[in-house]
């Protein structure tokens, strides 16, 4: 039983059969992996340093879960969060919108585009529900859950508490935005969090990260 459960698990092309999904992880936990994109990646416009290198870990990983959530920024070009969007701003400069501060950012993740594409090497298949965000033009969307104004739904909380989920696993790009901003609304909904430090990778910027971390933790977001 041993050699049939471990077999191709370190193997990220295997795809985990049902008797191999159910002996690892509770029906109650899920793994949400945040946009695992190509604009993410080295080589795209807006590049997380290393951003590839997760994506073996995170297939693997991906084996342990019977609920396995994959979300994708899917922005419109006129975007306001797009530094191009505001004539005279430049990438990484601050603006204010109606929900508060935000940054602007390179255009990236453009509907449609290959940059919005999930990088080639993530896989997809086991994946039972891809949740697409920032398709609202005037308004950003770093978290899983909600919108930047922190009310607007994505309809994730009620897609996981229809399985049974309470626990949630959290990997992929950016620790100190996407993954941070879904990992404290994770926990203001009442789940149980725990984000993978070593299946994410960070873009820190002015300090971001340290930021992102401190409050993860205030929030008993498990850091692993």
């Amino acid at each position: 039983m041993w050699s049939l459960l471990t077999k191709g698990m370190g193997d990220p092309t295997h795809f985990p059969t049902p008797l191999e999904r159910t002996a690892m992880r509770p029906a109650n936990d899920a793994l949400i992996v945040i946009d695992v994109q190509n604009d993410f990646c080295p080589g795209g416009a807006l590049a997380v340093a290393g951003g590839d290198e997760i994506i073996g870990g995170i297939n693997a990983l991906m084996g342990e879960f019977q609920t396995v959530v994959l979300t994708q920024d899917w922005h419109p070009e006129n975007h306001l969060s797009f530094a191009d969007n505001h004539p005279g701003a430049e990438p990484f400069s601050l603006t204010e919108m109606p929900y508060g501060p935000q940054v602007l950012w390179p255009s990236h993740c453009v509907q449609g585009t290959s940059g919005a594409e999930f990088h080639p090497t993530l896989q997809t298949g086991p994946a039972q529900m891809v949740i697409r965000k920032g398709f609202r033009p005037e308004i950003d969307s770093y978290s899983a859950f909600f919108e930047n104004d922190k009310v607007t739904p994505t309809g994730l909380d009620g897609y996981l508490r229809s399985r049974g989920v309470s626990h949630v696993t959290l990997v992929g790009l950016a620790t100190d935005f996407c993954v941070a901003y879904s990992a404290l609304d994770a926990a203001r909904l009442g789940f149980d969090v725990r984000v993978r430090k070593d299946l994410c990778r960070a873009i820190d910027l002015g300090g971001s990260l340290g930021a992102a971390r401190d409050a993860m933790l205030a929030a008993n977001v498990v850091l692993e």
